[in-house]
């Protein structure tokens, strides 16, 4: 009986999928396996790459981009272990981290999902792998200053990432990256909720989970490498920082009801406008003149987030045909 469903969706990440795939399969001793990849729409020549350097892979073909949670229910249902993991394509393990995963899992049966630490290509700790549930303070907060300078705030619920001697921390939600969950906890919680394209996703299926009886948590001795949102690299607009925001109302109003959701939406509009006097002021007066095109960069994501806020984004051309994890 397969221990362990490995679920991959695809969308323009090819040879990064190559090497995900590669290091499962070099890594991975002991748990007997499978490994299912639906890929939505690339073009971009993963069937070939499959067929013919990874035959045994499942490949579901989806003749539509169907976002992040619906073809994650799809790659589902082609499945058989009685533990599941969802894993980025642009993911790549350096030691058998799966299998300890599994056992983990099965000798804790209070546990619904589990995850690892995520770290950067170059080896540095992506923060957001493990993060509390979304507030008004901790989304207008957020910045990479204060992440930085304050890393176990418990505003963040990130303190599981800096406790490295322990064997396991329970938290609030865990990224989609790299998404452990026992069978019955993903049915128990309703599978992914497919009403988002594109983030959030984890945060909602971690909520349910808790709901549903379960815990998850993360296991900080284990490291997996996420090189991170290069499938959505080339797009353009800052598409990614307001599908960001509009996938948090659709979750705050869902777990916390519209006036919240709105009451963010607000002060999103205000955090944003003051970011982005700040860009501007950075932009017309450089410190150095090698920080005015960081400036540039900085002043039109904040535009984008700014005109989203305030029912603008029609003005951004951002459309989800565009998007995907």
């Amino acid at each position: 009986m397969t221990e362990l469903s490995i679920i991959i969706v695809n969308w323009k990440s090819a040879e990064y999928l190559r090497a995900c795939l590669a290091s499962i399969y070099h890594y991975t001793k002991g748990t007997r396996f499978e490994i299912i990849v639906v890929d939505n729409a690339s073009n971009d020549g993963c069937e070939t790459m499959l067929r013919r350097e990874f035959p045994e892979v499942i490949l579901i073909t989806s003749p539509e981009n169907l976002g992040f949670a619906r073809a994650n229910n799809l790659g589902f249902t082609s499945s058989s272990g009685e533990t599941l993991l969802f894993i980025n394509p642009d993911t790549e393990i350096f030691s058998d981290v799966l299998s300890p995963m599994v056992v983990w899992m099965r000798t804790h049966p209070l546990a619904g999902a589990v995850g690892t630490r995520l770290l950067n290509s170059d080896g540095s700790l992506q923060s957001s792998c493990v993060q509390a549930f979304p507030t008004i303070l901790n989304q207008v907060l957020d910045s990479n200053l204060l992440r930085s300078r304050f890393p176990t705030w418990r505003l963040w619920g990130t303190q599981a990432l800096y406790d490295l001697q322990a064997e396991a921390a329970e938290v609030d939600a865990i990224s989609g990256a790299c998404f452990m969950v026992r069978r019955s906890a993903f049915e128990a919680a309703g599978r992914f909720t497919e009403s988002y394209f594109m983030y959030s996703d984890d945060l909602d299926l971690s909520y349910k989970i808790h709901r549903a009886g379960y815990t998850v948590a993360c296991l900080p001795r284990y490291d997996v490498v996420h090189h991170g949102g290069k499938s959505s690299d080339n797009q353009s607009g800052h598409f990614a920082e307001v599908l960001q925001r509009e996938s948090m109302v659709q979750f705050l109003r869902s777990t916390r009801g519209r006036l919240y959701s709105t009451a963010y939406r607000c002060a999103t509009s205000l955090a944003s406008l003051l970011r982005l006097g700040v860009a501007l002021w950075l932009l017309l007066f450089p410190s150095r003149a090698d920080r005015r095109q960081a400036a540039i960069t900085v002043a039109g994501k904040w535009f984008a987030v700014f005109a989203w806020s305030v029912g603008l984004g029609s003005l951004l051309h951002i459309t989800r045909g565009e998007t995907n994890a």
